[in-house]
C-alpha cells in the first residue's frame, strides 16, 4: 500500500503536458527544475520502506503499512505521529518543502466531516469523499490542491465577464462533467492527482451555480495543460544558492480544456451550500501541516543568525541576544500553538480529531503575519556580508582564493570555506529571489490574511470573555444572550477545570 519513489516517478511519466520557459517538456522527472523536487518527493516514498525511519513513516492495519500522513486522525497519537514524520521527512532533506501530500490532504477530511451537507446534493457525493480517503489510503497518490483561479475583474459576477475566469461546468454527460477554466496548483506539473475546489468567490444568493464544484482530477487526463512559472533550480550554483536549487516547488496554472471528470470523482456540484462549507472548513487539518513549516524556517533562521553571531563573536553582546530572543519567541510561540492545539484537539462533526480549531488559527496568524519582521531580525543578525560576499568561484580561483582566504576566515573553527557556506545560505534563506518566492508563497498558500483572521474569528471562543466581563461588572444575564449562557467557559477553562488538583493527586 505505500509506494516506492521509483514507482512514483513512472506514475507522472503519463505523456502530460508540460510546459516551461515556452517549451514542453519531454520528460517531467529529468527536466533539470522539476527534478530536485521530484527526487525528493521519491526520498519521501523510499524513506516509507527503509529500515530506519519506516516505523516513523508508516503504520500497519489489517496486516498493511500505510502513510502516516495520509491516515485519518481519529485521537491525539495520530497527530503527534504526524508531526514526527513531517519533522524527520525535513530534517532528512535538510530544507524545507510544503507540497508534498500531508498538508493537502487534511482538506478532504473536512468534507469527510461535512457528509451531511453533500447528503443534500447527492449521497452518492459523500460516498465519493469515502472512497477517494480510501483510495489516498491504499494507493499512497502524490496529492496537491487546486484552489485559486485567475478570476478575472473581481468587480463583476463570474457569468458576467468571460466565464472561463473561474473554473464551472459546461455540460454533463453520462461518464461525467465536463470543467473549463485553470486553477494554479503548485506542484501540480509533477504530482498525481489534485483535490480541484472553489476558490473564495460571490455566488451571490443562487442556491446553485455552475462554478460551484468540487472534484479529484487525475492529473494525467486529457485536455490538462500545465503552463508553469520559471524555477528558480539551475540559474546559479548550488553552493552559491543551496536552498533554490534543491528547495524550489515549481508553480503552475492548470489549463482545463474541457476536462471529463467521472462522476465518481465529483465530490459536490452546482450546490453553493457546499462550497461555502469547504471554503470554511478547508483548513481545519491542513493548517496544521503548513504552520509546522513555519515552525522549521524558524529553526533555520535561529541557526544561521546564531551561527553568524558565535563565529563573529558577537552572542555575548545584549543588543545581539535581544533579537536573537526575538527569534526565539517567535519560534517558541509556533510551538506553543502547535503544541496546544494537539493537546486540546477537538472532536469534529464527523467523529475525527481535530488540533484545536482556535488554537491552530492563531498560530497561523502569528507565524505568517510575523514572517517578514523575523526574517528581517534574521538578516540584521547575519550582518551585511550575506549581500556583499562573492561567489564559490572567486573563493577557488587561484587568483582571488589568497585574499578572500585571510579576509573571510574568522579563526581556527571558522575558517572561509565553511563562513562562504554558511553566509551563502543565509542569503539564499533571506536575501534571494527564492526567499522572496517563498515569503509570498507563505503569505498566501492557505489563502490571504483576510481570510486567515476570517477563520480565526469563525473559531474563537467570544462567549468566554464575555461571561468574565459579564460577571464582574455586575451585568445582568440577559446580555449575554441564550447562545453565550450555554456555551459556558472556553475549552482552555474546561480544561483546566477538569484536570485533578495537585493535592488531590498527591
Amino acid at each position: 500500500m505505500i509506494r516506492t519513489g521509483a514507482a512514483y516517478i513512472e506514475s507522472i511519466r503519463d505523456g502530460r503536458e508540460v510546459y516551461i520557459g515556452g517549451e514542453r517538456v519531454k520528460d517531467v522527472p529529468s527536466h533539470p527544475m522539476f527534478k530536485p523536487l521530484v527526487d525528493i518527493r521519491a526520498r519521501f516514498y523510499d524513506m516509507q520502506h527503509d529500515e530506519k525511519t519506516r516505523h516513523l513513516m508508516t503504520y500497519e492495519e489489517d496486516g498493511e503499512r500505510n502513510a502516516i500522513g495520509n491516515k485519518l486522525p481519529h485521537t491525539q497519537s495520530d497527530w503527534w505521529d504526524k508531526r514526527r514524520a513531517t519533522d524527520t521527512l525535513l530534517e532528512d532533506i535538510g530544507g524545507i518543502v510544503t507540497r508534498v501530500g500531508d498538508e493537502t490532504v487534511g482538506e478532504m477530511w473536512s468534507l469527510f466531516d461535512g457528509q451531511d451537507v453533500l447528503n443534500e446534493v447527492d449521497p452518492q457525493f459523500s460516498a465519493n469523499i469515502r472512497n477517494h480517503i480510501s483510495h489516498v489510503l491504499k494507493a499512497d497518490p502524490f496529492h496537491v490542491s487546486a484552489n485559486t483561479d485567475p478570476k478575472g475583474d473581481r468587480s463583476k459576477a463570474p457569468q458576467d465577464q468571460d466565464p472561463d475566469m473561474l473554473l464551472h461546468v459546461v455540460k454533463e454527460t453520462d461518464a461525467g462533467i465536463v470543467v473549463r477554466g485553470a486553477k494554479y496548483e503548485t506542484a501540480a506539473a509533477y504530482a498525481n492527482q489534485a483535490f480541484t475546489k472553489p476558490t473564495i468567490a460571490n455566488w451571490g444568493n443562487e442556491a446553485y451555480s455552475d462554478y460551484a464544484v468540487g472534484f479529484i482530477c487525475d492529473l494525467g487526463s486529457p485536455g490538462l495543460k500545465f503552463i508553469c512559472r520559471t524555477g528558480f533550480a539551475g540559474r546559479a550554483p548550488i553552493e552559491d544558492y543551496p536552498l533554490a536549487n534543491r528547495f524550489d516547488e515549481v508553480d503552475t496554472i492548470v489549463i482545463f480544456d474541457d476536462v471529463l471528470i467521472p462522476w465518481e470523482n465529483v465530490l459536490f456540484y452546482r450546490h453553493t451550500k457546499a462550497a461555502v462549507f469547504i471554503r470554511a472548513t478547508l483548513h481545519r487539518y491542513s493548517a496544521f501541516a503548513f504552520v509546522q513549516r513555519n515552525l522549521k524556517l524558524a529553526d533555520m533562521m535561529i541557526g544561521a543568525a546564531l551561527f553568524n553571531a558565535r563565529q563573529t563573536g558577537l552572542d555575548k553582546q545584549p543588543a545581539v541576544q535581544e533579537k536573537l530572543s526575538k527569534l526565539a519567541v517567535y519560534r517558541e510561540g509556533i510551538n506553543a500553538h502547535l503544541t496546544a492545539s494537539i493537546a486540546l484537539a477537538e472532536r469534529s462533526p464527523g467523529g475525527l480529531m481535530m488540533p484545536n480549531q482556535s488554537l491552530l488559527y492563531t498560530g497561523r496568524v502569528l507565524a505568517c503575519s510575523q514572517l517578514h519582521e523575523m526574517m528581517h531580525i534574521a538578516r540584521e543578525l547575519c550582518g551585511g556580508q550575506i549581500c556583499v560576499t562573492p561567489d564559490r568561484a572567486s573563493f577557488e580561483a587561484p587568483e582571488t582564493k589568497p585574499w578572500l582566504s585571510k579576509y573571510y576566515s574568522v579563526n581556527e573553527e571558522w575558517i572561509a570555506d565553511d563562513r562562504r557556506k554558511l553566509l551563502a545560505f543565509a542569503r539564499d534563506m533571506l536575501n534571494s529571489d527564492y526567499a522572496g518566492h517563498r515569503l509570498t508563497f507563505q503569505l498566501f498558500a492557505q489563502s490571504p490574511p483576510f481570510a486567515h483572521l476570517a477563520a480565526v474569528y469563525r473559531n474563537f471562543d467570544w462567549d468566554g470573555p464575555l461571561e468574565f466581563v459579564q460577571k464582574a461588572a455586575g451585568l445582568s444575564e440577559r446580555v449575554l444572550g441564550p447562545q453565550t449562557r450555554a456555551s459556558g467557559d472556553s475549552a482552555v477553562s474546561q480544561w483546566f477545570k477538569t484536570q485533578p488538583s495537585k493535592a488531590a493527586a498527591e
